[in-house]
């Protein structure tokens, strides 16, 4: 189909290449559908545009915001419309009459960031908060942990604009019975949805249809087809005085009914100052449920479960495992349960009831846990979803009964029943979530990639909708209908409400162009799975070892879509940078991990990774590690896109910008000779503008200087001076290939500051790490870069003897990609594990000499200082920042903020090639160079890596310093 006409008349962008359409094939649910195109509208009249296409065409257009959809609901085969770009504008605030209206694409994390400066913000709080959009919030009417004190998005609008089926636009508010009538006088398709929503609502025998079929009322968190019972309930339909609003029924209703342009939202107060969470232990699930009743008497404001399974997922995580603080012992479940207060005293006493209560129950342990440690123990929390994702092997936890919700006094029999049911299909299912509010998160373990398992899915999927049947409860509670429980909704609602609602659907929609096949008309759960059943499993090889996570494929596939690469800077975190300056979905970790699962999977070439589609999703790549810490599921992009490099470059050859980066450390060393020709080669306007422009290099860059004279010699020159007696350690110092040659200056600050602390110093006989080789591809020279590090280290590595590095991207890459480089044979010939234990960034190693007492507050000034600190990613995607944040408040008067900042934007040679010069500085501009530009004269810019220090003079002209080079300024 031609869509030429069609772009010719938007304002926005359309795609329809098999790039854009394979990224967007799948959401956060086991579906794959290829759309026919993906448009970024810019402004309404491009919706209306799209919606009179669809109409022409009968096609449906699939809504999309950040894509998190656990039921498929963002996956189809027409077009996608994905509004997360252009519809971010938060329109207007009323502080007094506390309400925000915001256009479809905020996200509700930035929301509240802005609503905060009122006092205010918005209570519906989901897992996928840094990155969910308020659009999508109310299409499938979210809640999350919070929901027992603030309900869900339902419950907060007061009005939404929208366009509907023939492009006509709306408003949906609370209406008067006089207001209601008029609407009912209107000649347009707005006044037909209202005389049809009259007259149904209006029939007694559906009256009474509705109340037998419906889930129980008491069940707040209930999104079983379309809302019509709350719509029942208001003045228009009975005797109480609640007016009616549309609005309750398009919460809900997943883009099937009309096209959400903004929303005014009722907005709260800011929550109590003071919170703690309490986090009973148990041995059982059984166990834990069993106390939610008693937790819920105490004005708890979440009551959450988590199970061993989501627990020991969390253990080899490197981000999410330094959260795992308050586990004692190995539970079978706990409960996460949140008190707050504005008034100390009250706080301790809601604990100390709690508590009280709570030992009356089977726990065997109740750890409390207060500011600010709370943020870490959530952060657990919402990370269960793409944790889950770790589970070894080829079965996973698979989203289809995940969402059921029932009155909180059934939750433990409910449970009981479910457990039985399980295990009639011999399964044990996993445990998570809203307890509090009746909601458990269940999810039986399968692989979808087999005939057998996709049986037990569909008959799963049915035996538990008869049970939540049973109940009279909801088979969704916020996760919605989707694909994946849509055709269950007549076994839920009986035949005759299903009716009334598929009348619905049609009336406001006669030719089905909204989100076709949602909720209404879905199609058998067994169809459009993401992976064929019982297909061959193509066979791979690759240079990197990636046997710990199945082979490459399966580590592409680890990716569920659950969209936290999403999340943008101000909430924090490293991961992803080039999605943060762009918002382009393709810039997403999930895109890359998506088109990488399609072409490794369906291609027939020999070489699968060749393939120009797979080089233009990478190309933004900039393998800064944040998706391996960050990324739940431990995606690890950067040892996908240098494996890729490495395939693709076999087929099209390596080019010489690329070798010549690549080659760093032996360009320095011949560069070494004749430093000052070198610099002036790189630094003289005229010349430097030609050879930048020869070797691909941006013109606004400046080069890294090349000293006068190596680290290496200097040292070799005055190690006498530094030798010490009786050391209290031997060091081993990494004289990297950019210490050696541009960082001179620290490196020997790093020699006198660690010689005056009493520690010998050695430098050892590497010259490089092999990480520009590394970043660029050329494994085969990584490979033997790392056997011959490793080689050497092995005879020369202690406990009283490590090797530290200053520099943490060459330090680093022997913990991290040396790990894939080495093969098994050889890591433990090479006794690899011993060589990466005592192989420290400086930083570590001088946070835990501080810790064991090797070195004093007596050796460092007392001046008054202060200093803001930009961290390195690699450090803190495979260490952490706390160790250089020790380091800058060790004298006594020394003061640290850490800048808020995910990558700088340079990494390495990215941000000098000439075509990646642009987004790396709007990188920068996200967070660090605003943040530098506002420091204070006092302050002291402080970033541990090189190209950190590059990027931040050359976007701010400031110049930061190394932490090592503050510690030996403070030396007394």
């Amino acid at each position: 189909m031609s869509f030429q006409k069609l772009k010719s008349t938007l304002e926005g962008e359309i795609f329809t290449d098999k790039l854009m359409r394979s990224i967007y094939a799948t959401d956060a649910s086991v579906y794959r559908e290829l759309p026919l195109a993906v448009v970024y509208p810019k402004n309404k009249n491009d919706i209306k545009k799209l919606i009179s296409f669809a109409n022409k065409k009968k096609l449906s257009l699939i809504p999309r915001a950040a894509g998190t959809s656990l039921a498929g609901q963002c996956v189809g085969n027409g077009i996608i419309v994905d509004i997360s770009k252009h519809f971010t504008s938060i329109i207007e605030t009323n502080k007094e009459e506390k309400w925000v209206k915001v256009q479809a694409a905020v996200i509700r994390d930035i929301l509240n960031f802005h609503l905060k400066e009122f006092n205010l913000f918005f209570g519906p709080e989901t897992s996928t908060a840094n990155r969910a959009m308020i659009a999508g919030m109310i299409g499938n009417n979210s809640s999350g942990t919070n929901s027992v004190k603030y309900g869900t998005t339902r419950d907060h609008i007061i009005e939404i604009e929208a366009l509907l089926s023939d492009g006509s636009q709306v408003v949906f508010k609370e209406l008067s019975k006089e207001e209601f009538q008029n609407k009912l006088e209107l000649n347009n398709l707005e006044g037909k949805i209202y005389r049809h929503i009259y007259k149904i609502l209006s029939d007694k025998e559906n009256q009474e249809e509705i109340i037998k079929e419906f889930p129980k009322k008491e069940i707040h968190r209930r999104n079983t087809g379309y809302a019509i019972d709350i719509l029942l309930e208001t003045e228009i339909f009975n005797k109480d005085n609640k007016k009616f609003n549309f609005c309750n029924l398009i919460a809900g209703s997943e883009g099937t009914l009309a096209f959400i342009l903004s929303a005014k939202l009722n907005c709260l107060p800011l929550p109590p100052k003071y919170s703690a969470i309490i986090c009973p232990h148990y041995n059982s699930v059984h166990d834990a449920l069993l106390s939610v009743k008693t937790a819920m008497t105490h004005k708890a404001f979440a009551c959450e479960l988590m199970d061993k399974t989501i627990m020991d997922c969390t253990k080899e995580s490197i981000e999410y495992k330094q959260y795992r603080f308050f586990i004692e012992g190995d539970p079978a479940a706990l409960l996460m349960i949140e008190l707050k207060s504005d008034n100390k005293k009250d706080l301790e006493f809601q604990i100390k009831n709690l508590i009280s209560d709570l030992k009356n129950t089977k726990t065997f342990s109740i750890p409390k846990i207060f500011q600010p440690d709370t943020k870490k123990v959530w952060q657990l929390r919402k990370a269960g979803l793409g944790l889950l994702a770790n589970l070894p092997g080829e079965k996973k936890a698979v989203a289809v009964i995940e969402d059921t919700a029932v009155a909180l006094e059934d939750l433990p029999s409910y449970i009981e029943d479910f457990t039985a049911l399980m295990k009639s299909f011999e399964q044990k299912s996993v445990y998570y979530a809203h307890a509090g509010a009746g909601e458990i998160h269940l999810r039986p373990i399968l692989d979808l990639k087999k005939k057998e398992d996709v049986k037990h899915f569909k008959d799963i999927a049915l035996a538990v909708a008869k049970l939540v049947k049973k109940y009279k409860a909801s088979l969704s509670g916020e996760h919605g209908d989707g694909r994946v429980r849509a055709s269950f909704l007549k076994l839920m609602l009986g035949e005759k409400n299903y009716s009334l609602l598929k009348d619905l659907k049609i009336t406001w929609d006669k030719n089905n162009i909204f989100n076709a096949g949602k909720i209404i008309d879905a199609k058998p759960i067994d169809t459009d799975l993401r992976y064929k059943p019982d297909r061959k499993e193509p066979e791979i090889k690759t240079l990197l070892d990636f046997s710990t996570t199945g082979g490459v494929l399966n580590l592409a596939e680890k990716c569920n879509g659950s969209g936290d690469c999403r999340k943008l800077a101000l909430s924090g975190g490293t991961m992803c940078p080039s999605y943060m300056a762009t918002r382009d979905e393709k810039n997403t970790t999930r895109a890359r991990a998506n088109l990488l699962r399609e072409f490794l999977t369906n291609s027939t070439k020999t070489n699968k990774f060749n393939h120009p589609e797979i080089k233009e999703i990478l190309d933004l790549c900039l393998s800064c590690k944040g998706c391996k810490s960050e990324c739940p599921s431990n995606v690890d992009m950067a040892a996908l896109k240098a494996e890729f490099l490495y395939q693709y470059q076999k087929e099209n050859g390596i080019s010489f910008r690329t070798k010549l980066f690549a080659e760093t450390q032996k360009n320095n060393q011949l560069g070494s000779l004749f430093p000052s020709l070198v610099n002036f080669v790189f630094r003289a306007p005229f010349i430097s503008n030609i050879s930048k422009k020869i070797l691909g290099v941006a013109q606004k860059r400046t080069i890294p200087k090349l000293a006068n004279e190596t680290l290496v010699k200097w040292f070799d020159k005055n190690s006498k001076k530094f030798h010490r007696e009786n050391p209290i350690k031997t060091i081993l110092l990494f004289a990297d290939e950019f210490t050696n040659y541009n960082d001179v200056e620290i490196g020997k600050k790093a020699i006198k500051l660690l010689s005056k602390l009493n520690y010998q110093i050695l430098i050892p006989n590497i010259k490089d790490s092999g990480r520009t080789y590394i970043s660029k591809g050329l494994l085969e020279q990584a490979q033997k870069i790392a056997v011959k590090n490793i080689k050497l280290l092995n005879t020369l590595v202690s406990e009283k003897s490590p090797f530290v590095g200053i520099e943490p991207s060459t330090i680093l890459s022997f913990r991290d990609e040396y790990k894939r480089l080495l093969s098994k044979n050889q890591k433990e010939k090479l006794n690899f594990d011993k060589v990466i234990k005592y192989s420290l960034l400086i930083d570590e190693f001088l946070a835990e000499e501080i810790r064991l007492g090797n070195i004093s507050k007596d050796s460092f000034t007392n001046e008054e200082k202060e200093f803001k600190l930009h961290g390195h990613c690699h450090q803190k995607s495979l260490s952490k920042l706390s160790d250089t944040e020790l380091l800058l408040s060790f004298p006594e008067k020394y003061t640290t903020k850490t800048i808020n900042s995910g990558c700088c934007g340079m990494a390495g040679s990215f941000g000098y090639e000439k075509e990646h010069y642009e987004i790396s500085m709007k990188i920068g501009e996200l967070v660090l160079f605003p943040t530098i530009r506002k420091a204070k004269k006092s302050e002291t810019i402080v970033a541990t890596g090189t190209s950190c220090r590059h990027q931040i003079k050359d976007g701010t002209q400031k110049d930061a310093v190394h932490s090592l080079e503050v510690l030996y300024e403070a030396l007394l």
